[in-house]
């Protein structure tokens, strides 16, 4: 009788690594481009009509590659879900909850995803956290944490709101993370990526053209710049990057990977925005981003 030996754990892709860190670094900037471009344009609008572009030369980009932009019809039940949890949900809640919020801070609370997704995928994925992986998740929390305190969060009347939309968005990407890993939809990246943001976004930008009140003339130079990197950096690359990092890491790793995402925010929106960060701020994100490290070798 022939005794099978047990299968090795498998390695983790040093591309999906590349594509993971595309994926925070277009994120992380985004933060504080969305909380300037907000005060130039009304929330849904600035959201909505962003991804919509971002889709459609998704979908040119596509087809000048030759892949096909074709869905199989038991396919769509799953890319709508996934849209709305990954893109309307998350688009929706996170430009909301930066009208109440700082930058830094709306994005430091909207990073609790991986906590949630990697609760999540122990009972749906199987992904039982390793030592290391489970020490990295709460070395990085826990430096989020302390940069949430630096920066004085308080679950007032004023701040509620905003923290709570975060929350939520932060555990709808988390749901749609997951599950789109136990019933993958087995597109291309750059075809997911261009259906999941149109369909997600479509419906944003329609409300918000119908509800909103916007003034072009009131874009600034640099707001028309931050337009672009919104559209083609945010939604056609770092989109795309996250499509293929999920494709190639476990969900729990690609998740814990993007709390980089706040670090950089926090970092680019004290520069941009002249938010606070301290000393304390500063020691809190290395212990961040050595979480991270720890947590997806």
């Amino acid at each position: 009788m022939t005794v099978q030996k047990p299968s090795a754990r498998p390695r983790i892709a040093p591309a999906g690594l590349m594509f993971l860190a595309i994926t925070s670094i277009g994120w992380g900037f985004n933060w504080p481009a969305t909380k300037f471009l907000l005060g130039e344009l009304p929330p849904l609008t600035l959201r909505g009509t962003t991804g919509v572009i971002g889709a459609v030369l998704l979908a040119v980009l596509a087809l000048i590659r030759a892949q096909s932009l074709h869905v199989e019809s038991r396919l769509w039940p799953r890319l709508v879900l996934y849209a709305a949890l990954n893109v309307t949900g998350w688009m929706v809640l996170m430009g909301l909850a930066l009208l109440r919020l700082p930058a830094s801070e709306a994005a430091l609370i909207a990073y609790t995803m991986p906590v949630w997704a990697s609760i999540i995928a122990w009972p749906v994925l199987g992904e039982r956290p390793t030592v290391l992986r489970t020490l990295g998740l709460v070395m990085a929390f826990a430096g989020l944490a302390t940069i949430m305190g630096g920066n004085g969060i308080a679950a007032s009347a004023e701040k509620a709101p905003g923290i709570i939309m975060a929350l939520a968005g932060a555990f709808g990407f988390a749901v749609g993370t997951v599950f789109s890993k136990k019933y993958p939809i087995h597109l291309p990246p750059i075809t997911a990526a261009a259906w999941q943001i149109g369909i997600g976004c479509l419906p944003i930008s329609i409300v918000g053209l119908l509800v909103e009140t916007t003034h072009l003339d009131r874009i600034t130079t640099v707001g028309w710049w931050l337009l672009v990197y919104s559209t083609v950096v945010q939604f056609c690359i770092a989109y795309v990057s996250w499509f293929a990092a999920l494709a190639r890491l476990p969900a729990s790793v690609a998740a814990i990977g993007t709390m980089a995402v706040p670090v950089i925010g926090v970092v680019a929106s004290a520069v941009a925005l002249h938010e606070p960060l301290g000393p304390s701020q500063i020691v809190a994100l290395l212990f961040t981003l050595a979480g991270v490290a720890l947590a997806t070798r």
